[in-house]
């Protein structure tokens, strides 16, 4: 089924892991255990996404745009609170900050990947953070979710 997906369709998919992200407390110390204890990175729901996202990398509507050798696009405007992008990686990206946060769902595609330091899995930026996202040693797909579509590029 996940070879034939539309853009709708994925967002159908990740609208029970929107849900289950609401009211995150992106702030707190602990907030990726958060967003893993609501959506296992092993579990089935996430699995799901990952099997969906994967079959999808080439499509015309995951990953439409390029710059800089950085793929992305994005997934949905506003579901359940959060809009949400899709980018495929290998190196650094644009700096910006997270007026709201961000909540990233990170699948290593290739290599022994890291995003900013972590392996796949959930990595969580509390409000008013600011970085350079970097993937090293491979390749990672990754979903950001952005509490009320919040991003400011500097």
């Amino acid at each position: 089924m996940t070879a034939s997906l539309t853009k709708e369709q994925f967002g159908e998919l990740l609208a029970p892991l929107a849900a289950a992200l609401q009211g995150l407390d992106v702030d707190g110390a602990d907030a990726a255990a958060q967003a893993e204890a609501r959506a296992a990175f092993a579990g089935d729901l996430v699995t799901g996404i990952r099997a969906a996202a994967m079959a999808h990398v080439d499509s015309d509507w995951l990953l439409p745009k390029e710059a800089g050798g950085i793929r992305f696009g994005r997934v949905a405007k506003d579901l359940h609170g959060f809009s949400i992008d899709a980018v495929l990686m290998s190196s650094p990206g644009p700096r910006h900050r997270h007026p709201n946060g961000e909540i990233d769902l990170c699948f290593t595609t290739s290599g022994d990947a890291r995003f900013d330091g972590h392996p796949e899995g959930w990595v969580v930026y509390g409000q008013d953070t600011t970085h350079v996202p970097t993937v090293t040693d491979g390749e990672m797909l990754i979903l950001y979710f952005l509490p009320g579509g919040a991003i400011e590029f500097l």
